[in-house]
Parts: C-alpha cells; structure tokens; sequence
C-alpha cells in the first residue's frame, strides 16, 4: 500500500501530465471547449431570463390580492371588525385596512386633481380592506373563497381580485423553468458524449503508450487516472468559458432593455449570474468533464490488453 505522499504525488504527476497534454494541442481543446462552454452557457442563460422575470415583475406572492371597498359612508369600526375576522382565517397573511381620509390624500396627491377635489364637501371614497393571501394557498379556489366570503358581508360593496395575470404569469415562468430543466438535461447529455468521444480518440492514439504501461504491471486506475483529469480540466475549461460567454451577452443586450423600459416609464438593471451561480456552472462543468471522461476511458480502456 502506498503512503499518502506517494498517492498525492501520483496524483499531481497525472494532473500536471494531463494538463501539459490539452495545452499542446490547442486547436484541439479550444473546440471541445468550445463545445462545452456553448451548451453550458445556453441553460445558464435561460435560467438567467426566468431570474430576470421575476425580478421585472416582481414577487408574485404580494402581486395576488384581494381588494374590497366598503360601502360609502360604512364606519371604520365595520371595516376593522372585518378585518379582524379575515386575520383569523388560516388562508390569510394579512390584511390591510386603507381608511377613506387615507384614500383621499393618496389620490389627491398622485391624481393631479388635487384643486378640484378641494371643492369636494364630502368624502366620495369608500374605507377599503387588501386582503393578502398566504402564499401557500394563493391558488384559484383560495381567491374565489376570500371573493365570496368579502361579497357576502353585508357592508362590502365591491369585491375585486387582482389574481388572474399573476396567475398566468406564474404558469409562463414555470414553462420557462421547465424548459430549462429540459435543455440542461439534454445539454448534460451532449456533453457527456463530447467529453466520451474526445477521450476515445485520446485513448487510440496512446494505444501502444497504454499496453506497454500495462505490460509493465500498470493498473486500470493507474492508466485511467490522466485522462480522468483530462476530462476534468476540459469541463473546467468550458464552465469558465460559459460564463464569459453569458458575460458577453448581458452586456450586449443590457443597453438595449435599458432603452426599452424607459420607454415605458421604468427603470430595470439586468442582473447576471451571483457568485454561487457562477460556482454552480463551474461545478457542473467540471462534474460533467469527469463523468464523461470516466465513462469513455472505462469503457475503452477495458479493451485493451498487453499483445503477447
């Protein structure tokens, strides 16, 4: 049994063999890390316009709500003691009661109708309950429970539920992720096969090299561990090129979403990848470079056997 030193040096000597091997031949690596960058940076991407969509609209769970005006004229005693009811519902995050003064002062100030509305002798706002949903239970049934429980008190006017588009665009984001999950897995694959193909081909044309080391009692593991390196230091090499990749694109498109949301009168920063993300890709990368180059150098390195 070898000592830990020996195993470390072994090691180093393989990785370091490994390395040397893909920098002199350049044109080689550079496409298959090319390779490997394109179909990592693709689900990076797509996980960055899902990221990026919901940070445009926002967070769903305090988009969809449920709003009730009270009759005109109706005390504030009645709203808060329906307020209160609402709280005790288990379906219920919280509830907020907007008075008729408030109402007013809001609209007079963000209107720009605030000479006219000095005319007003009385108040023609109603007090008014938000009623928000937890976000555990925000589904269809949940809101159309709140609207018939808030329509069927007897000081309730109107009943409003501004569900519906959340709703629709909660559906399209989990498409989005779907799709995702989808194109990574098939990209996993493509990559697996290129990392697989690259080391078959580095096997054949160290055939001779392989059967004299096992000639001289070199073990599978021993002849296998380089180009598991190998596989790894390509996976690395195009996880760290996706990324700059990605990179790119952001700043292409960034000046662009700039102009179009002032446009609509709003203020938008695309957001890239966090450092964690940026961890993950190069994880996922390396991962998938060492798989790959495990399948296809056990896979061909069990044929080969010292020629008599």
């Amino acid at each position: 049994m070898s000592s830990p030193v020996t195993w470390v040096t072994r090691h180093l000597q393989s990785m370091f063999a490994a390395l040397g091997r893909l920098l002199r031949r350049p044109l080689s690596t550079l496409l298959t890390t090319l390779v490997i960058a394109v179909a990592l940076a693709l689900p990076a991407g797509l996980w960055l316009v899902v990221k990026n969509a919901r940070a445009a609209t926002g967070d769903l769970a305090t988009a969809v709500q449920v709003t009730a005006y009270m009759k005109v004229g109706t005390p504030i005693a009645r709203a808060d003691q329906l307020a209160r009811q609402l709280r005790e519902r288990p379906e219920v995050a919280s509830v907020r009661v907007i008075p008729a003064e408030q109402a007013l002062k809001e609209f007079r100030e963000y209107s720009g109708f605030g000479s006219a509305l000095d005319a007003l002798t009385d108040n023609p706002l109603p007090h008014a309950l938000v009623v928000q949903p937890s976000v555990e239970q925000r589904d269809g049934g949940t809101i159309e429970a709140l609207r018939a429980f808030l329509t069927a008190a007897p000081d309730v006017d109107i009943v409003q539920a501004d569900a519906e588009w959340a709703r629709r665009l909660a559906a399209l984001l989990d498409v989005l992720r779907t799709l995702f999950l989808a194109a990574a897995g098939l990209l996993a694959v493509g990559v697996l096969a290129v990392i697989g193909n690259t080391i078959r081909l580095e096997i054949g044309a160290r055939r001779e090299e392989i059967e004299v080391t096992k000639l001289v009692g070199g073990s599978d593991a021993f002849v296998r561990r380089p180009f598991l390196y190998a596989g790894l230091f390509q996976g690395l090499f195009g996880g760290l090129l996706s990324l700059g990749l990605v990179a790119l694109v952001i700043a292409a498109v960034e000046a662009p979403i700039a102009r179009l949301t002032a446009l609509y009168g709003g203020r938008f920063r695309l957001g890239g990848l966090s450092l964690e993300e940026a961890g993950i890709v190069l994880l996922v990368g390396a991962s998938l470079g060492l798989i790959g180059a495990w399948i296809g150098a056990a896979r061909h390195l069990s044929r080969i056997e010292p020629r008599p």
